[in-house]
């Protein structure tokens, strides 16, 4: 061993005030190791035996996860690690989480841990303070994995809403390539009508039809599609029969419920000849019409998305309780959440309460509720599975039930899925926040949650009060 003494070793923080001999005993305990920058001195997977302590320099954790190293820790002769690392006494590790690195150059003393039992023999105390340490190590590590889990969480959802966002979007950039389309035709159209002699009067009947039928189309429930396609090929036969061998006319008529009839009326109105001219015009005008039609839909549904996103993160958030609907709140969450659902084919079966009322609520924090629980049935869920939110109440509560059909939770884990930090899940895949977090949230409302599991159907009740108490 390089020449280290009792005085190097009074320079570490955790040492602090240990007594000569103890000091002297690690000495005599421990092996020396030096280190050049970037050097690894812990690798993932191998077996954790000894606890080093640094003379010199600085050494940086990268945790393992998922094939990538994610750095979590530095460990210097500090009040934050004392100059310690590695497995320390009680602690439950059995083989290194991920990698340490030399930061600079790195001298070391290690201590394996068939000495632990006699240094604890020795100075009962220092023991303590070294768990103290690893206690402190622990919150930290525990602290960066959710800060990770949810930035990770951000980005799925994030390209969730993504992904949510460019369905509509691109349908809108192809309307618009049909639209104009339909609008260079209409000038082509237009002008063949002009040369049959049409009048106001036919216009204004024909554009009264199609406002009839505009109308009814909303109304009306959408025909079968073995139905449609009846109507459409006895339109087109009667078309043809008529000169018109556009197939897309019939289909166009067919979608909104044109008869013979109406169109024979035409015809008699206007003669064979301008009945053969007027009908390009006329697909071409309904189409345009459903086209704008489609548009707005494509339009309302991103609306509806940044509305959703701007309501479950609550923009307008204060530190005090406001009121909130909870069926609106569990509504934004299912929008934000629908790519997932519509991944695995879920059904989602809403039997809410009439009438519920409004509860206050920190709502920002109350979403994140709504979130992790819904997203832990959807992952909890196969292909069609189906997803049951039920809401009651009674003189004193809101009553929120959030139920799948999945597989259950296992005996083995339910008495510990409220534990802080616990998941089942790999980083990325769930919302960052866990269910410790979550009962924090309904805690804070003075509200309760409570889990029921077995195969086949797992629920969430959410009880949150109606009236809150003052502080």
């Amino acid at each position: 061993m390089q020449d280290v003494n009792i005085e190097d070793l009074k320079n570490i923080i955790a040492l602090d005030g240990l007594a000569d001999e103890h000091l002297q005993w690690i000495l005599e305990h421990s092996e020396y190791r030096e280190y050049a920058d970037g050097d690894i001195i812990a690798k993932y997977g191998e077996p954790a035996e000894v606890m080093w302590i640094s003379l010199v320099g600085t050494i940086v954790f990268y945790m393992y996860v998922n094939g990538r190293q994610v750095y979590y820790f530095t460990f210097e002769n500090n009040n934050v690690t004392g100059g310690v690392g590695g497995l320390l006494p009680y602690s439950r590790m059995k083989t290194y989480p991920g990698y340490s690195y030399a930061l600079g150059d790195v001298k070391l003393l290690r201590i394996h841990k068939k000495h632990f039992a006699e240094l604890e023999l020795l100075n009962p105390d220092f023991i303590q303070r070294l768990i103290s340490y690893m206690t402190e190590r622990a919150k930290a590590f525990a602290t960066t994995k959710l800060q990770h889990e949810k930035v990770d969480a951000l980005g799925n959802l994030a390209a969730g809403i993504a992904h949510e966002l460019n369905n509509p979007a691109a349908a809108i950039r192809g309307i618009s390539d049909e639209l104009s389309k339909r609008l260079n035709l209409n000038y082509q159209f237009t002008e063949t009508l002009l040369e049959c002699n049409m009048t106001a009067q036919h216009i204004q009947k024909i554009r009264e039809l199609v406002s009839q039928k505009e109308i009814g189309k909303q109304q009306n429930t959408k025909l079968a599609t073995l139905q449609r396609m009846e109507n459409e090929d006895e339109l087109a036969e009667w078309l043809e029969q008529n000169g018109v061998t556009q197939r897309e006319a019939a289909e166009t008529f067919s979608e909104y419920e044109f008869s013979i009839e109406e169109l024979e009326a035409i015809r008699n109105d206007l003669g064979p000849m301008a009945f053969k001219q007027m009908i390009p015009w006329l697909e071409n005008l309904v189409s345009s019409q459903k086209i704008i039609t489609d548009l707005a839909h494509a339009s309302d549904r991103i609306s509806n998305l940044v509305g959703s996103i701007a309501s479950h993160v609550h923009m307008d958030r204060t530190n005090e309780l406001q009121p909130t609907d909870i069926h609106q709140d569990i509504e934004n969450t299912l929008t934000l959440l629908g790519f997932k659902l519509r991944e695995k084919n879920i059904e989602v079966v809403r039997k809410f309460c009439d009438e519920l009322p409004l509860v206050p609520a920190f709502i920002g924090e109350l979403n994140q509720v709504w979130t992790n629980l819904i997203d832990n049935a959807i992952f909890a869920l196969g292909q069609h599975g189906i997803l049951t939110i039920e809401t009651s109440k009674d003189d004193r509560n809101v009553i929120v039930r959030i139920i799948d059909n999945g597989v259950g939770i296992s005996p083995e884990i339910k008495s510990r899925i409220f534990d802080p930090f616990f998941t089942t899940k790999k980083v990325g895949e769930g919302t960052g926040i866990g269910l410790d977090i979550v009962n924090r949230i309904v805690k804070r409302h003075n509200g309760d949650i409570k889990v029921d599991s077995a195969p086949g159907k797992t629920s969430f009740t959410v009880c949150i009060p109606i009236v809150q108490k003052p502080a």
